[in-house]
């Protein structure tokens, strides 16, 4: 079984690596992750020492799509509850709403949030 996360797949749940590794799941990933790696990257973050051309090529070539930021994302954000500060991980669970799209997080904040978020 291929395991298309884009991080380590054992810290995902049995379920969750189900739901990645099903064909008719549509993997996408959002330019807010990108950006974020690319940000945290520069400021010497040790937990964003990634490559975010090759974390970007990685995803595309494992089959993932892109999930571009519109105004409509980000007008979403502004009617979140305050739960999480982090501006990266409130564009990604404004845009899971609005899409209606599954996100899948570590993050025990974002989890709390209402609609399609799944903690794994």
């Amino acid at each position: 079984m291929k395991t298309r996360a884009a991080g380590d797949p054992s810290r995902l749940t049995p379920e969750s690596r189900d739901l990645l590794a099903n064909p008719a799941t549509e993997l996408l990933f959002s330019t807010a992750s990108i950006w974020e790696v690319v940000i945290k990257n520069a400021l010497g973050r040790r937990d964003f020492r990634v490559e975010p051309r090759q974390l970007r090529d990685g995803l595309t070539q494992n089959g993932y799509g892109e999930l571009a930021i519109r105004s409509e994302h980000a007008l979403a954000v502004g009617l979140l509850p305050p739960i999480h500060t982090d501006p990266f991980d409130r564009i990604l669970i404004a845009q899971a709403q609005v899409e209606n799209i599954t996100l899948l997080t570590t993050d025990d904040k974002g989890a709390r949030y209402p609609g399609p978020i799944q903690a794994v």
